[in-house]
């Protein structure tokens, strides 16, 4: 779907679980989470980077908890084996909370709420977090690092945090970010976190980004290092402070489909003191905003998705996005 095929496309596309296999998993998840309580906003399963070399099915197979309290929540999102933790009601934590491999994390209704403090996904794999609000996190609401993989979050909400949204960095691969609301916050999504990590980052950093809402945020979505392909589709950007998409050091970005309103420079090359990556923008539709910088190639992505009409975005995620 970009320019070329890349070497990265060519060994996604061999390891690519069955056709069977995946009709199985996707069957599996949309039985478990079917029957949960308000989430029905939620998908039985993701698009993109996360279907890709594997699967993404989070606590399938495993129990089905349901935490009201912090207490709980870290001693069932870090316990071995898989297991759905359904999250109900406001929970307060602090500082970053490990998730371990194999969990969907999962808010109950539209009001779960995890304030204060958020999650860490460190050394983990087949990790779902979906339907919940954060709010308030003292450092990030969900970070993924050493090299993490197989990780899809989506139909959540972020505002009114310290640093990053969804940061994800330190070799971490493979993850799906879908269909999320942000708003009221500066530094939305980092991907990559340093130009001097090419040793670990060269060849991973691969990220889907579509149908997600920024709704009056910074900057960052997403500041990329290192990722080839990072696919930014199908996102609504409304009246964003400092730039939209930023594609920096050995980065390629395909952005495509996306609806920029009120936004001055929708895409940049180099960012920082961190020199040009390659941006391929097409099919975008802009409102009262400035234009995509362009330039480079980008590889090919190697897995089916559907694309909405750049104009009918806006709509689309509005109606879409969030819990």
């Amino acid at each position: 779907m970009a320019n070329g095929v890349s070497e990265a496309q060519g060994r996604a596309a061999r390891w690519r679980m069955p056709a069977a296999a995946a009709t199985a998993v996707t069957g599996l998840v949309a039985a478990l989470l079917g029957p949960l309580s308000g989430v029905s906003a939620a998908q039985a399963e993701p698009v993109g980077w996360a279907t890709v070399d594997g699967t993404t099915s989070g606590g399938a197979g495993g129990p089905t908890v349901t935490v009201t309290s912090a207490s709980q929540l870290v001693a069932e999102m870090q316990s071995d084996g898989p297991r759905i933790v359904q999250v109900q009601g406001s929970i307060d934590l602090s500082g970053m909370n490990d998730v371990a491999s194999n969990k969907t994390i999962v808010g109950v209704g539209s009001g779960a709420t995890i304030a204060g403090g958020g999650l860490d996904v460190d050394e983990a794999s087949n990790v779902i977090i979906q339907n919940l609000n954060f709010r308030g996190w003292d450092d990030d609401a969900i970070n993924l690092q050493d090299e993490s993989h197989h990780v899809w979050i989506d139909h959540n909400s972020f505002a009114d945090g310290s640093d990053g949204a969804v940061d994800i960095k330190r070799g971490s691969d493979y993850v799906t970010v879908s269909w999320n609301y942000f708003t009221n916050h500066d530094k939305t999504m980092l991907l990559g976190h340093s130009d001097d990590n090419g040793d670990q980052d060269r060849g991973r950093l691969r990220v889907t980004y579509h149908h997600n809402w920024f709704d009056g945020t910074g900057q960052r979505h997403p500041r990329v290092r290192f990722g080839n392909p990072v696919h930014v589709y199908n996102n609504y950007y409304v009246n964003i402070g400092d730039y939209g998409v930023a594609s920096t050091t050995e980065a390629g970005v395909l952005v495509e489909g996306n609806y920029f309103e009120n936004t001055d420079s929708p895409c940049e090359l180099g960012q920082g003191d961190s020199p040009p990556g390659s941006l391929v923008a097409r099919d975008n539709y802009f409102v009262n905003s400035g234009s995509c910088a362009a330039g480079g190639n980008v590889g090919g992505v190697p897995y089916a998705y559907s694309m909405d009409s750049a104009s009918d975005v806006a709509s689309i995620v509005m109606n879409g996005a969030g819990p």
